[in-house]
């Protein structure tokens, strides 16, 4: 089974490239899920991470010399993201991925036809890896490494690296979470003017959860991007008309967890479903948040 699935996120990845589109780089606007410290060796998990956006924001448009131009924000409708997780030592895991985006179209005539979304597509695929430097065995601090490499299925599309540290601190029922991290972005076509906007963004994800019994738990979770530090990159003509963009999630999130396979075993399947409010005009009224992770 392990096998099986592990060739199958090959087969996916080596897809990379068949697919050609125009190049977008808003904020790095990642997956909602609050980074794990936990690994264990020979342990595979299945994950499939889902959003639905409600309330988007009115997009900003303008008239220029080459027809209308309107804002680059990140604003997918839905995504999805299916993964596998492989957990090599209590030290290390690794997990690859592919996300489908249904995004804002990229050519329009009118400031009605802006407010478009194209229909889902492959968007991209990604490389992960957490190092554990300091486990968490139950109440107490941790602390861990995250790095994250994704490259987007467009041809024109930039790529980016996403790194950071995992802080966790549990006491008794009760768990705490901070992922705070930087998103360079490179690569990609360039502009009319052969620019690329190789920015810097810094993101978060941090979350309370406590732990009601084995089988539920309840979360606050919160997620946000501030999009070109100290003024990095080299914004195109889209970045200069209308700014960057910020944004910013809150909201709970209640997990239910299902034990199977044999007893004593330690399979199970996780489900999370919850809301995250937009916290600002940049950011959707409401991320309606789904997530199953499946440990064999």
């Amino acid at each position: 089974m392990r096998a099986v699935l592990l060739r199958g996120a090959v087969c996916f990845i080596g897809a990379a490239g068949l697919v050609a589109g125009p190049a977008r780089a808003g904020p790095a606007v990642g997956q909602f899920e609050i980074k794990s410290l936990n690994a264990e060796p020979g342990e595979i998990e299945v994950q499939s991470q889902n959003a639905y956006s409600l309330g988007m924001p009115k997009r900003q448009t303008r008239s220029t010399a080459d027809g209308l131009a309107g804002d680059d924000n990140s604003l997918p409708r839905q995504m999805h993201a299916l993964e596998i997780e492989a957990g090599f030592s209590h030290h290390f895991k690794t997990r690859v991925g592919i996300e489908f985006e249904k995004e804002r179209v990229d050519e329009f005539s009118s400031a009605g036809e802006a407010g478009h979304f194209d229909a889902i597509k492959l968007d991209e695929f990604e490389i992960e890896a957490i190092l554990v430097v300091k486990r968490r065995l139950g109440d107490g601090f941790g602390f861990g490494l995250l790095a994250e490499y994704e490259h987007p299925f467009e041809s024109s599309g930039q790529r980016t690296v996403t790194a950071g540290p995992i802080f966790e601190w549990g006491h008794g029922p009760w768990l705490a979470s901070l992922n705070p991290r930087v998103t360079q972005f490179f690569g990609g076509a360039a502009d009319d003017f052969g620019r690329r906007d190789n920015k810097l963004d810094f993101g978060y994800a941090a979350a309370v959860k406590y732990k009601a019994s084995d089988r539920l738990d309840f979360a606050l979770e919160a997620y946000g991007v501030l999009e070109r530090v100290a003024g990095s990159g080299d914004p195109g003509l889209e970045a200069q008309l209308f700014g960057d963009f910020d944004q910013h999630r809150l909201g709970p999130v209640v997990y239910f967890t299902f034990p199977h396979g044999q007893p004593g075993s330690e399979a199970e399947t996780k489900l999370g479903v919850g809301t995250l409010l937009g916290l600002n005009d940049d950011t959707p009224d409401a991320t309606l948040k789904l997530s199953v992770e499946v440990v064999f």
